[in-house]
């Protein structure tokens, strides 16, 4: 089927980033989230990083007017469920995802694809719940959505080629890059990246070296260009921990087991940028290390 129109749950950090990108690519976009000023912030904040694409010289004025345009938000799961594809962008955590589609099933168009921009939970479990299993698969965004070229394309166990070749459609008229997952635990960059950032947290748990040295040592020791321990503060500590918790759960195997620091830390409420604490205190104008 032909995408035309985009339908974005959540207008965070995720969601409104995704619908920046359709928006930028032609799609008519409808967001939605639980709050009008969850989404007019979310609004303004695509129209500043528009903005940044414009005076660097990679969008055009009348682009970012277009892009503009065709976003339209809403609160009302009714309208975002007429879509042609359904993004659902919500908070890492299965039983508010679930009660998410659960709401749109009852408005769904009858060749509506559903996807999830999840980063870790089952889309085959996701999936069964509802009317089109063969119609659903993980749609996953890294973050910034605007920056990054990577986007992983999950098949759960139903779905068809039909869909699969759909969302494939999208990606490449993103202009970014697809890698096909199979719908196991973390699918494939977080299988590999949170259980780094775990153990860079272990490191420091253990008193092998503090924030500073761990991250300097991962940025010049191997040329990334995030410490992991800032990177778990920019992800959010509370988004590392409920993907090691899928990984354990998922693969019982003690090697994914979260660190107990992550876990007093999320428990704190230091998240990292979004709380301005984490493993790094945000509040001055450095940021500091808080071990």
């Amino acid at each position: 089927m032909e995408i035309q129109s985009i339908g974005v749950i959540g207008a965070g950090q995720m969601g409104n980033g995704i619908a920046h990108v359709m928006a930028v690519a032609g799609y008519d976009v409808v967001m939605t989230d639980i709050s009008q000023e969850a989404l007019d912030a979310a609004v303004a904040r695509i129209g500043k990083n528009l903005g940044r694409q414009v005076s660097k010289g990679t969008l055009s004025a009348a682009d970012q007017a277009a892009a503009l345009a065709r976003i339209r938000t809403t609160l009302e799961t009714a309208e975002v469920a007429q879509t042609d594809l359904v993004i659902e962008a919500a908070t890492e955590r299965e039983e508010i995802k679930q009660k998410i589609f659960d709401g749109l099933l009852p408005h769904l168009k009858p060749n509506t694809i559903l996807t999830s921009n999840t980063s870790s939970i089952s889309i085959t479990r996701l999936a069964s719940r509802t009317d089109r299993p063969e119609k659903f698969m993980g749609f996953h965004f890294m973050n910034p959505v605007p920056v990054m070229q990577l986007v992983e394309l999950i098949r759960g166990i139903a779905t068809d080629k039909d869909t699969y070749d759909a969302c494939l459609g999208v990606v490449e008229r993103l202009g970014k890059t697809a890698a096909s997952a199979e719908d196991f635990p973390a699918f494939i960059v977080n299988r590999i990246l949170m259980p780094m950032i775990n153990e860079a947290v272990y490191t420091l748990y253990e008193g092998v070296g503090n924030v500073t040295s761990i991250d300097k040592a991962m940025k010049l020791g191997t040329n990334h260009p995030m410490g992991p321990l800032e990177l778990a503060d920019f992800i959010g500590l509370d988004t590392c921990l409920a993907i090691m918790n899928v990984l354990h759960d998922g693969l019982a195997d003690t090697k994914y087991r979260p660190c107990p620091l992550l876990t007093k830390y999320v428990e704190a409420g230091w998240l990292g940028r979004k709380t301005k604490r984490g493993f790094y205190d945000y509040r001055g104008e450095t940021p500091v290390p808080t071990r």
